[in-house]
């Protein structure tokens, strides 16, 4: 669903990351406050690009 490079929200509180790597259905990001965490697809959803 996601791939590494990719922009994603936390659906539970709306924090920001990308994508770093993926294994299987989980997802490894890193996100705004520099947090590395590994998440699965039902938590996340894509963020809107930059404009």
């Amino acid at each position: 669903m996601f791939k590494p490079g990719e922009r994603v929200v936390y659906a539970r509180d709306g924090a920001r990351g990308i994508v770093i790597a993926v294994n299987g259905e989980w997802y490894q990001v890193i996100w705004e406050d520099t947090f590395v965490s590994w998440e699965k697809a039902d938590v996340l959803t894509k963020a809107e690009p930059f404009s």
